[in-house]
């Protein structure tokens, strides 16, 4: 197991940021529950297409939906792939399906963003016609093109961290320490994707790095795991050793504003239930 010496590094590195990300506009009260903004990551779908992942996320008593590139569109049209290139035509379609279902798009990711601007231009204008909080990447090599687009268009960019790669040295984005070393002296609107659970496998207990990451957390994957520095399926929340309370009430010291989606990783063709659970975990959270 890695572990990473947070300790003093919290202390001394987050005292200086600020808790709150400025730009564009907060996400609406109505998709809140108990003040936190709480849907699906669509990759709990991934069986399934854009629109029935919307319709899950709702059954499963979600408000908020983030996206992610190369789903299927719909049952009717499954050769359709939904990402940043699709028509307008299709990009209505999904608006309809949304208020449909009283679901709020506030993410697309993990998508790579170019260093070109030409290319980094199409995902923000995505973004900006779905009306989107932030867009979640990985793509380090393109910070000074992020930044840039960031502040023209108004757009969060959250960096997102898989699990560390023992073959691969160079991946260094699961260790919020480095995440935070590249945006801590960016544009307040780029941040990270906090992810509990790619966090859990690489050996890092999920509440050091959101206490890490204080005021540079835009978004968070939330993800209850049964062990920590093992590859595990995702649980129900309250069910593992994730310290998901916890999480929750750092996450509202922190004056939290973003998005916690539910990247549930496990019982792929029949998730809703969990799903539900999880979301319910966090309904009787903010009631206490």
């Amino acid at each position: 197991m890695h572990k990473v010496g947070y300790g003093l590094g919290i202390a001394a590195m987050t005292s200086f940021v600020s808790t709150n990300l400025q730009g564009a506009p907060p996400i609406p009260p109505e998709y809140k529950i108990g003040g936190f903004a709480v849907g699906c990551q669509a990759y709990t779908f991934n069986r399934f297409t854009v629109f029935e992942a919307i319709e899950k996320t709702a059954q499963a008593g979600g408000r908020v939906i983030e996206f992610y590139p190369g789903q299927k569109l719909s049952p009717e049209q499954p050769d359709l792939k939904w990402d940043h290139n699709v028509s307008d035509e299709i990009i209505q379609k999904v608006k309809d399906q949304l208020a449909k279902h009283h679901i709020l798009t506030i993410g697309y990711g993990v998508v790579g963003i170019s260093k070109n601007e030409g290319e980094a231009r199409k995902v923000f204008e995505f973004a900006k016609k779905m009306g989107l909080y932030a867009v979640t990447t990985e793509s380090e090599d393109a910070l000074d093109t992020i930044e840039k687009l960031v502040k023209e268009y108004d757009i969060r960019v959250a960096f997102h961290e898989h699990r560390r790669q023992a073959n691969n040295p160079n991946y260094k984005l699961w260790d919020p320490l480095y995440v935070f070393s590249i945006v801590k002296n960016r544009d307040p609107r780029i941040g990270a994707c906090a992810d509990t659970g790619h966090w859990a496998t690489s050996g890092i207990k999920p509440l050091d790095g959101i206490k890490l990451l204080k005021g540079r957390i835009i978004s968070c994957h939330l993800k209850e795991r049964t062990a920590i520095g093992q590859e595990l399926p995702d649980a129900i929340y309250g069910t593992g050793v994730t310290d998901t309370k916890g999480i929750l009430d750092e996450l509202k010291r922190q004056r939290f504003e973003g998005a916690i989606c539910i990247e549930y990783e496990n019982n792929w063709d029949n998730s809703v239930p969990d799903v539900a659970q999880c979301i319910g975990f966090i309904r009787g959270y903010t009631a206490r």
